[in-house]
């Protein structure tokens, strides 16, 4: 597992304990005390670091590379899913996955940033960055869900929308626009959690919903902290700094009260344990659908306009 600077004391613990196993495992001896010791002393440490986390640390662990991306979600959580292509206007992006499945036997319309897991799938993905016509296919499966009422389901994990000449050529600001207003539209519940980064217009496309859920060490904001130094200071190596100030945390936007809830993480990040990190996010969603269902369309409607219209306004 790849250890990020802060995590070094706890992966040098971790290592020991391994070493310790396999002398365990090839000699005829117990080190089971000192192995526990090292455990306990381990999770201490874990449980001391996470606890204290600053907004730089965080961000670290949004981006760590083996964090659970869309597709581990859609195994994990959805049923006979089925990915739809194309925004019937330009042509397919690989960025942003969608389609059809069932969740927990509720059939449902999922969509969300597919990021990659190496290198020829980073590049396939366009890292998560959708172009327009990823935004245009949101719209489409979020017209598909209302013709057939069908709740909605986004999971968010970007750092922004692609930014290239070729994107913006093709109208990637309308797009953003057209797929926020899709979501204010939409006549079913629609229910978003930021399982990673959430950046910029390339999240809120797709994240304009009657819940918005985040992950515990997953950020949100108007730009990245590398952006924002770049801007304000000149040098992206103030970026630890402007993670501060951006608010980007779960635990800021909640106090902000910009997104409804906090969804938990296994101690030491959702790339230390997967399945239960998959498991926290199925359970949250399908608290937040039931408590929207049975839905009124035109009080969804209404609600979820004000819910955000309401935002910043004192």
């Amino acid at each position: 597992m790849v250890a990020l600077e802060f995590e070094k004391p706890i992966a040098e613990l971790e290592g020991k304990i391994l070493e310790l196993r396999n002398m365990t495992s090839s000699k005829d001896f117990s080190i089971s005390e000192e192995i526990s010791r090292l455990e306990t002393k381990a999770e201490k440490l874990k449980m001391s670091t996470y606890g204290k986390l600053t907004a730089a640390q965080k961000v670290q662990v949004a981006r760590h590379p083996e964090r659970p991306h869309f597709c581990d979600y859609i195994k994990g959580m959805i049923t006979d899913f089925t990915p739809l292509a194309g925004d019937r206007c330009f042509g397919e992006d690989d960025a942003l996955v969608g389609g059809l499945g069932r969740f927990n036997g509720r059939s449902v319309v999922v969509m969300g940033q597919e990021k990659g897991n190496d290198t020829t799938s980073r590049i396939k993905h366009n890292f998560g960055m959708a172009r327009p016509e990823g935004y245009r296919k949101a719209i489409r499966l979020m017209d598909m869900a209302s013709q057939f009422q069908l709740p909605v389901i986004t999971l968010v994990d970007t750092a922004g929308a692609y930014p290239g000449v070729d994107a913006e050529a093709r109208g990637q600001a309308e797009a953003i626009a057209q797929s926020i207003d899709s979501c204010l539209r939409l006549r079913t519940p629609i229910i978003s959690v930021i399982i990673g980064e959430g950046g910029s217009g390339g999240a809120i496309a797709i994240a304009t919903a009657d819940r918005v859920y985040m992950l515990e060490h997953s950020i949100y904001s108007v730009i990245s902290p590398e952006g924002c130094a770049s801007i304000l200071w000149r040098s992206a190596q103030q970026a630890e700094e402007a993670a501060a100030a951006l608010k980007l945390t779960a635990q800021d936007l909640l106090s902000l009260k910009l997104i409804d809830a906090i969804i938990p993480e296994p101690l030491g990040g959702a790339h230390r344990q997967k399945d239960e990190a998959i498991a926290m996010v199925s359970q949250k969603i399908e608290k937040g659908l039931n408590e929207l269902s049975p839905w009124d369309s035109e009080r969804l409607f209404k609600r979820r306009r004000q819910k955000f219209l309401s935002m910043g306004r004192v």
